[in-house]
């Protein structure tokens, strides 16, 4: 019997060597990776995905050139602005997860109003993982625990992986079932380590601006005839 993937989550890789196979700077790529999103993303009904986790900017990249940075930055504020009416009448609702005190304050305000104005919606749940990083969410998860343990809050021999994750940016999401990378690099990236403990993988060669719908639906279809044991053995 063919399951369907709730939650899918997406490393989306290969912007800049798009834009650089091209002959162009790297912006141009992240330019097409951010309106290959808008295919996904509409993708998501019709195929039975729920929830939708993309993987935009990681704690990581801040390493990069400050004119990739900056026009990155730039990217978000005008993708927000130029979006969200179509975001809101397509019924979907967008959420952004990561550690926002680093950012912009323009840029929060505008996360902040999206999040506020697409609050309603329920086709399909977006969640953006802006300056993100897996191990920093633990950490901060983990200081906000332990506060509550401090302050007496919450009783330590209380703690249990379940009330952990209701300390992590994604405590309102299910775990991801499928995590898709693109651009043939097989490794996570520090995303969503702890939730995606049991989430079945698909590495593609495919650069994220070039991912199409069709694509997408493929590796759907693929999940579906997978067995998942979640550490059981089934018999």
């Amino acid at each position: 019997m063919s399951q369907a993937a709730d939650h899918v989550a997406i490393i989306m890789d290969g912007n800049g060597r798009w834009a650089q196979q091209r002959g162009k700077p790297r912006l141009v790529g992240h330019r097409a990776g951010a309106r290959r999103v808008r295919e996904i993303l509409g993708a998501c009904p019709s195929a039975g995905v729920k929830y939708l986790t993309v993987f935009a900017f990681s704690t990581e990249n801040w390493k990069r050139t400050q004119v990739e940075v900056s026009g990155l930055m730039l990217l978000f504020k005008r993708y927000i602005r130029r979006e969200t009416q179509a975001l809101i009448d397509d019924g979907v609702r967008v959420r952004f997860i990561g550690d926002r005190i680093k950012l912009d304050k323009v840029l929060v305000s505008l996360m902040d109003e999206l999040e506020l104005l697409t609050s309603q919606n329920f086709v399909v749940n977006l969640t953006v993982a802006l300056n993100y990083g897996g191990r920093d969410e633990v950490t901060r998860a983990a200081q906000r625990m332990a506060r509550d343990v401090e302050t007496g809050k919450l009783a330590a021999k209380d703690v249990t992986a379940e009330v952990l994750a209701g300390f992590l940016d994604t405590h309102f999401l299910p775990d991801p079932d499928l995590v898709i990378r693109t651009s043939g690099e097989a490794r996570i990236s520090n995303f969503l380590l702890w939730q995606s403990a049991y989430a079945e993988y698909e590495f593609v060669d495919t650069l994220w601006p070039d991912f199409t719908a069709n694509e997408f639906n493929q590796l759907l279809a693929k999940f579906g005839k997978r067995e998942r044991k979640f550490g059981a053995v089934l018999a």
